[in-house]
């Protein structure tokens, strides 16, 4: 596999030293080094008493190649993403598929169906087809998942149109494990991940999305619908899976606006309501939304509220009323430390998010933003000794500070803290657990452009 990744790195600079200059200014190459040392002391869920905290760094290692042509652009990243230490210094063999982070994690082209004359008065219209990350506003529903070092993408394909401010994306993905010879049927639970991709640990087997925006005078209001289907299958008496031929389909749609009241407001709200099948089988009625504020002081501080609130089930529900934000970047919006819709489950009872966010721009190279949330649960506590629970969570601090040292180095170092509750512990599953947690680390990116 290393031998791999020398060739490939050696062909990419092969091929731009051997371009004509005038070829070479469409050509891209540029890399990232992405290091994280973490300290974890309950990030993620809280530790029982006992339970000591763990100390780590892992490592993004990227190099992406794009190239631009006559209605035509194409872009290929690999990557590499490992714990230090989880190789041994002596072997030069992969001899544990589950530990080999070497992937491909964009391969796409795209075709204009216009032509230049039209292109260069602002027009697009398009096909993009092949591996791709889907970001649209503010990553709640579609994200990268940049924060997680292995990110997320999607096989699919996607039509876009823009002209004079409006964008109208259509987007389609269809799955399979392997190609057969017979039959479609998808296994979506994926291997050596237990979250999937979504937070629900199934894979869906096919996707279809329609988003459109327009450009206000300060800012943007859009609309997305997006429908999500899933094997259906069947238990036996055993408690085995047997996947059928039909689907679960789950659709989510709502409404975002992102715009500036005044001088110095920056308004964003977003809903969402999401009905259908879940990946089980059971009717859906969920929903969502959110609205944030943030005030601009002076040029240096900007503070402001915000409320987030995801429906959720409680006990004796006959339909499933968790709302799943399907594959965003939760990391952005619910608490640094990832407890709620990452990896990390708290159950099926929603979230009530009431947080105060804060940025200072101390130069023009440091800035530092401090967020303090107060979680409570959407849908009622209970556990079979006190009967119900107070629906409060607890309090998260985060304080995040980021210095680019220039434009392809930057450094980042966080802290912060969380101050469970017993409601939290018992909607996480967690024995005894310790009155506090923290989590700390420092992160450093260096990302070259090999052709400057």
């Amino acid at each position: 596999m290393k031998t791999i990744r020398y060739l490939f790195i050696a062909a990419a600079l092969g091929i731009s030293l051997l371009l004509p200059s005038e070829s070479r200014a469409q050509l891209s190459i540029s890399g990232q080094l992405r290091t994280r040392s973490e300290l974890l002391d309950g990030q993620g869920s809280p530790l029982s008493k006992g339970n000591k905290p763990a100390f780590f760094t892992s490592q993004r290692t990227r190099l992406n190649v794009g190239y631009k042509g006559y209605r035509t652009n194409f872009y290929i990243s690999a990557q590499d993403v490992r714990v230090w230490g989880q190789d041994a210094s002596t072997n030069n063999r992969v001899t544990n598929a589950g530990l080999n982070g070497f992937m491909l994690h964009e391969a796409w082209g795209e075709i204009s169906l216009l032509d230049t004359n039209q292109t260069k008065l602002g027009k697009e219209f398009s096909i993009k087809i092949g591996r791709q990350e889907l970001l649209y506003d503010d990553s709640r529903l579609l994200g990268n998942l940049d924060w997680l070092q292995q990110a997320r993408r999607h096989d699919a394909a996607l039509i876009k149109y823009s002209n004079k401010g409006f964008t109208a994306h259509l987007g389609f993905a269809y799955n399979q494990n392997s190609e057969v010879k017979t039959g479609t049927l998808y296994n979506g639970v994926p291997n050596g991940y237990a979250a999937g991709t979504n937070g629900i640990g199934t894979m869906y087997k096919s996707m279809q999305f329609g988003y459109v925006s327009k450009k206000l005078n300060q800012g943007i209001a859009s609309f997305l619908i997006l429908k999500d289907d899933f094997q259906k299958y069947s238990l036996t008496s055993t408690g085995t899976k047997t996947l059928e031929k039909r689907v679960n389909s789950r659709v989510t749609l709502g409404p975002y606006i992102q715009t500036k009241l005044g001088k110095s407001i920056n308004l964003t709200a977003s809903a969402y309501l999401q009905t259908g099948k879940d990946k089980d089988g059971a009717n859906l009625s969920a929903y969502m939304y959110s609205i944030k504020g943030l005030y601009e002081v002076n040029r240096f501080i900007s503070i402001g509220p915000g409320f987030d609130y995801t429906s959720g089930s409680g006990s004796g529900s006959s339909k499933n009323r968790s709302f799943d934000p399907l594959y965003g970047t939760p990391h952005k919006f619910w608490g640094q430390m990832d407890y709620f819709y990452a990896a990390n489950g708290f159950g099926k009872g929603g979230l009530s998010d009431l947080f105060l966010s804060s940025t200072i721009k101390a130069s023009p190279k440091l800035s530092i933003q401090a967020d303090l949330h107060q979680f409570s649960s959407a849908a009622q506590i209970s556990n079979a000794k006190d009967g119900k629970l107070s629906s409060n969570f607890g309090e998260e601090l985060d304080i995040i500070a980021t210095y680019n040292l220039t434009k392809t180095i930057s450094f980042q170092g966080g802290y912060c803290t969380f101050l469970p509750t017993n409601s939290l512990a018992q909607a996480k599953t967690v024995t005894d657990p310790q009155k506090m947690a923290h989590w700390a680390y420092l992160m450093i990116s260096i990302k070259p452009d090999f052709l400057k």
